[in-house]
């Protein structure tokens, strides 16, 4: 395809998800809505492929992508799973919540998807787009976030065709993103604990009901998966949390009771305003003023999630 003409966007009929599995059969990069957010796919098998989305997002080779597949039995393929995997797997697959496995050592992975790492990140995605790419190409798809590395997540298709500009092939365009938040990452530690690596839309509360309350596990500075750099999401303005007010030089993002230029729910919903989260930060940042001020979040539920973004957005 002739760069000028890029990236091509694609209807999310059958016509254009058989052109989007076509493109990535033969290696290209497609831009596909999930559940969560717009995700930048590659063929999980090619090494040109892969390292492709490391070029277009500017990705550091030490961040691990997630796998996409279509089912547990394609997962089973790829990695190892106990009991608790496949406790896991049948109360949130498919679903926004992805696990952290012992790599097979006959996956037909290419090397960089896991960054070197003995383990993968698997997810089996809800949305009828993404399963219907999936489907289509017959192959697990590698999908960081279809974003240049660190900035604002993107929850449309012009959130995409913004950051990434003709680094991407094509956009299959599915609308707006439900949950608006990347998934929920869970490792599974060979001693019987697990780990919250990135809270999202599934809980950690929901993951223990689940599993069981996991015992402490001692944390460290290693990246073993998406979304753990302390920089993260970032809007490219200082960004201030826990604002009741504004400075004359803010947008200010609000919430509930505080109103602010634009709130990501009025009614103090946390699911709603964790489905805004990203595209009210893509206006902030497009806004004239230098600095951006957000609301107080609670700490509860899908609010921790949307804390743990903010924080990494303003550090």
């Amino acid at each position: 395809m002739d760069h000028a003409s890029r990236p091509l966007v694609l209807t999310a009929d059958r016509k254009g998800i058989g052109e989007a599995a076509r493109i990535l059969r033969d290696g290209g990069l497609v831009a596909v809505p999930t559940e969560t957010v717009y995700g930048l796919a590659a063929r999980a098998d090619s090494d040109a492929a892969v390292a492709a989305i490391y070029r277009a997002k500017g990705r550091p080779s030490f961040n691990p992508l997630i796998v996409h597949v279509a089912d547990l039995a394609s997962a089973e393929a790829l990695a190892t799973f106990d009991e608790r995997a496949l406790k896991l797997a049948a109360a949130f697959w498919p679903g926004p919540l992805t696990i952290v496995l012992p790599l097979r050592v006959d996956a037909a992975i290419a090397p960089a998807v896991t960054a070197g790492l003995p383990t993968i990140a698997l997810r089996c995605p809800a949305h009828p787009v993404m399963r219907a790419v999936i489907a289509a190409a017959g192959l697990p798809l590698a999908a960081p976030s279809a974003n240049r590395s660190g900035a604002v997540s993107p929850t449309r298709a012009g959130h995409v065709a913004a950051s990434l500009g003709e680094g991407v092939e094509a956009i299959v365009d599915g609308g707006a993103c439900e949950a608006g938040l990347e998934s929920t990452i869970v490792a599974l530690r060979h001693d019987g604990r697990w780990q919250v690596l990135r809270p999202g839309p599934v809980s950690e509360a929901s993951v223990a009901a689940v599993l069981g309350r996991s015992s402490d596990v001692v944390t460290s500075s290693a990246i073993e998966a998406p979304g753990q750099l302390v920089s993260h999401y970032a809007p490219g303005k200082p960004l201030r949390l826990n604002a009741v007010t504004a400075e004359a030089d803010e947008f200010h993002i609000g919430f509930g009771l505080v109103v602010g230029d634009a709130t990501l729910s009025p009614s103090g919903n946390l699911e709603e305003a964790a489905s805004c989260l990203y595209a009210v930060l893509h206006r902030a940042a497009a806004a004239t003023q230098p600095r951006i001020a957000v609301a107080p979040i609670p700490e509860q539920g899908i609010g921790a999630a949307i804390n743990d973004r903010l924080r990494r957005a303003a550090a």
